[in-house]
């Protein structure tokens, strides 16, 4: 397993990570065998959403012995009233809820405490302005939650709760599909056949300076919806065709920010295929020859960092110079953390001799070479 950092928390998590959906209405030994396989395989972190009593008290004690190494995101504002799940913005409930979901967990702690399913500014202005926002500050001064973090679906929202500086770990759906789709309220919309029904083309601007944002600040992304609730693995995908889970775990990670994946499992056999992603050859993870023949989906002109551009004959990383090049013109000002890290890479722009063999390899005919001039020009060399 490989383990990345979530963002300036300080946290490493696992490239992949587990979701909770597959748990709700299962048993204690359906739980521990699901537990101990993930353990096995260096599995470290969970989001629990749910405010189910019953399963959050089977997650707790699944990994009450492995509670120090473990890191859970415990979502504020998931309370559960009359034997349902509610998403509250009251202040109380909310409080209430998050206190019983610790005691429930067996834990005097959340890793972190993740305001939960923020969609709307409107949502977003009420938490800030009715103590919730400052609720979770409170718990992160009292040790109950040792980072603060937003769920959301929409770039809008989650971009404003980004720059607002409270947060500091990013819950985001992430695959091929949705990040086509502009800004919306409505998450529904997301998996809507009407919204396929004309050819999308490029990544939505707006979900690119997100990505791009989180790595700037720091603030670390964790995936949910890699699959689209699986119906990127079908012949009925939206984007015309299947894709496999290395191609969908693979495209998550090499966004900007991302650390973990977190994925959804309902079977040993399910959560085994996302564990296989780390021994998976680079030809399965691949996902941009699959991307580029999509019947429905363009993403010509933009790249991926799928990293096809290489070999370079002048032994630049061009993937990652476009990357940090993206990284740098995503803020106002450049962040040092973005200069300091191009300035450590062996080759760079300046070395370009502009041969046009990346161009010829490219899937989506990014004009590398364009790229390469203008990132001579932003980062001095």
């Amino acid at each position: 397993m490989e383990y990345r950092a979530l963002g300036n928390t300080g946290l490493k998590v696992s490239e992949i990570g587990l979701g909770c959906e597959g748990f709700i209405n299962r048993d204690d030994a359906f739980t521990d065998r699901m537990f101990a396989l993930a353990f096995e395989r260096g599995v470290n972190v969970m989001d629990l959403y749910s405010s189910d009593p019953d399963m959050q008290r089977r997650v707790g004690n699944a990994v009450r012995a492995h509670r120090d190494a473990f890191v859970l995101q415990a979502h504020l504002c998931s309370v559960w009233q009359d034997g349902q799940y509610k998403a509250s913005r009251d202040l109380k409930e909310a409080a209430e809820g998050f206190e019983t979901t610790l005691r429930r967990l067996g834990t005097s702690y959340a890793d972190v405490c993740m305001i939960h399913y923020v969609d709307s500014l409107d949502t977003w202005r009420r938490i800030e302005e009715n103590g919730i926002l400052l609720y979770a500050q409170r718990l992160k001064q009292q040790g109950k939650a040792r980072h603060i973090g937003l769920s959301s679906h929409n770039p809008e929202v989650a971009l404003q709760a980004v720059n607002s500086g409270a947060i500091e770990v990013l819950m985001f759906s992430v695959n091929p599909c949705y990040d086509l789709q502009p800004a919306g309220e409505d998450v529904e919309q997301l998996w809507a056949p009407q919204r396929y029904e004309q050819p999308l083309v490029n990544l939505d601007p707006q979900r690119e300076r997100l990505y791009e944002t989180c790595q700037s600040l720091g603030v670390g992304i964790t995936v949910m919806k890699a699959f689209g609730g699986g119906d990127l693995l079908t012949p009925h995908s939206p984007a015309g065709q299947a894709l496999t889970v290395e191609q969908c775990i693979h495209y998550a990670l090499t966004r900007p920010g991302v650390a973990s994946v977190l994925c959804g499992a309902r079977s040993e056999q399910e959560l085994r295929a996302s564990l296989d992603y780390e021994t998976a050859s680079p030809d399965q993870r691949d996902y941009a020859a699959a991307f580029a023949t999509f019947p429905r989906i363009s993403w010509k002109g933009h790249c991926m960092y799928c990293g096809h551009c290489a070999p370079c004959p002048q032994r630049i990383d061009v993937a990652t110079v476009t990357k940090f090049l993206s990284l740098a013109l995503a803020q106002p000002q450049m962040p040092e953390t973005v200069r300091e890290h191009y300035a450590a890479m062996q080759r760079h722009a300046q070395d370009c001799v502009e041969c046009g063999a990346c161009e010829k390899r490219c899937p989506f005919e990014v004009p590398i070479r364009k790229n390469m001039r203008k990132a001579r020009e932003t980062f001095g060399y």
